[in-house]
């Protein structure tokens, strides 16, 4: 226990709590971390090296707890994506640095995100609020082929399904209970599925004022449309076509948001016509993005986002960036059907080649491998780096053709099997 220390408040500090923890201490202060949600509690280790622990959910509960502590916050930081909202409230209510309060639900909730984009007149999809697989099914009718239907406060891509047509439509018979944060899902979106190039972007705000860090293109293996994006991610430079008209319309976001603090990820599709909002993020981004600028740049990104939480303005806000390569992720996903995995072939051959990164195994000969439908579904990732994008774009060439899985696909249910009556030959 370090009362005698400045404290930073950590809300779900799960995935990137280690490294926001070694941020906090490295500044001085001491760890507060609250746990907002029983997909918290559950990660073994979850609060180890906590000065204080608490598991409460509600904002006026976790500011009275840290009053009755006596603890001295000094910053409160979203570390995870299903705590950004009440991390935002609690900062306000201890009279903080954050961004609005009164935008944090739309910052998290992707109906009331859709609604506030319109309100500030950005470009959107066109889009329904449901509530039912009924309601799924009249929306899509309404709104016209092609669709995508996702939960309204999924992440990772859980849940997310495009509907080309009708007999799609039909297909779909069961929908997700519950989300990835084990929360009970009671709504969807469903909206106008936007055919166009996919951009990710992230970037550091301080006292209203944004700097662009980085942008990447998801790439698909082809035209079709897809309700999952990743395949080939890669970053992008001005030299891209879309990158100022993203980069444009990206700005406007932040500000229509209320973000004017700390990290965001925005996600945006790009057409001929315009570009549209898929989804605002007002924390760091998942992946590996964190990590590679820490290997690439001059990016400290726990360090840096503590500080604009802090009220501070981090050095990244003036200075180059100091990009010494060029990066990328890609997934080899399975795309046929649920099966056990036999091998994942070609690994031991990567060994030794240049820009290839960090190897990512999902899973194991022996495990059931379901159809990659999100993040947590990836049998195989790596990282790759180089000189620039084409050097890039080749190193994840030759990865594919290495790498395969080898599945044996799960058997079709057997019809059951009725006696065969009097007369009828058996």
């Amino acid at each position: 226990m370090r009362k005698d220390l400045p404290a930073v408040l950590l809300v779900d500090p799960v995935r990137n709590g280690a490294g926001y923890k070694a941020a906090a201490r490295d500044l001085g202060f001491a760890v507060a971390s609250v746990y907002t949600l029983g997909f918290s509690t559950d990660i073994p280790g979850h609060d180890e090296d906590d000065d204080f622990s608490l598991h409460l959910s509600d904002p006026y509960d976790v500011v009275r707890q840290v009053v009755q502590l006596g603890l001295d916050i000094r910053a409160v930081v979203p570390a995870m994506e299903a705590g950004i909202h009440r991390a935002d409230q609690i900062a306000r209510l201890l009279g903080l640095p954050g961004n609005d309060p009164s935008l944090a639900w739309a910052r998290r909730n992707k109906a009331a995100m859709r609604t506030r984009a319109r309100e500030a007149g950005l470009s959107i999809p066109e889009f329904r609020l449901v509530h039912t697989l009924e309601e799924i099914r009249a929306a899509a009718h309404d709104i016209g082929f092609p669709v995508i239907s996702k939960p309204t406060m999924g992440s990772c891509s859980q849940g997310v399904t495009v509907l080309s047509d009708a007999a799609a439509l039909d297909a779909l018979t069961v929908l997700e209970t519950h989300d990835m944060y084990q929360q009970p899902i009671t709504e969807w979106l469903v909206e106008q599925y936007v055919r166009g190039r996919e951009f990710s972007v992230n970037f550091f705000s301080s006292h209203g004022e944004h700097r662009i860090i980085d942008m990447w293109e998801y790439r698909q293996p082809d035209e079709r449309d897809y309700d999952f994006p990743i395949w080939d991610n890669v970053q992008i430079d001005d030299s891209h076509p879309d990158y100022r008209r993203v980069e444009s319309y990206v700005r406007q976001v932040l500000d229509a948001f209320g973000i004017v603090h700390g990290p965001s990820h925005t996600e945006v599709k790009c057409t001929p016509e315009g570009v549209y909002l898929m989804e605002i993020g007002s924390r760091l981004p998942g992946g590996p993005a964190v990590h590679m600028w820490a290997q690439y740049s001059k990016v400290r990104a726990y360090r840096d986002a503590l500080t604009c939480y802090l009220g501070d303005r981090p050095t990244i806000m003036d200075e180059p960036l100091e990009f010494r390569a060029r990066y990328g992720a890609m997934a080899i996903r399975n795309e046929k059907a649920p099966g056990t995995l036999v091998a994942i072939h070609g690994i031991e051959a990567l060994k030794g080649h240049p820009g290839i990164g960090d190897i990512l195994v999902g899973y194991q000969p022996g495990d059931h491998i379901r159809v990659t439908r999100q993040q947590d579904d990836i049998p195989f990732g790596a990282t790759v780096s180089g000189a620039d994008e084409g050097e890039v774009v080749r190193t994840m060439g030759l990865i594919r053709s290495l790498v395969s899985l080898e599945i044996v696909p799960d058997l079709p249910a057997q019809p059951p099997v009725t006696a065969a009556r009097d007369n009828e030959t058996p």
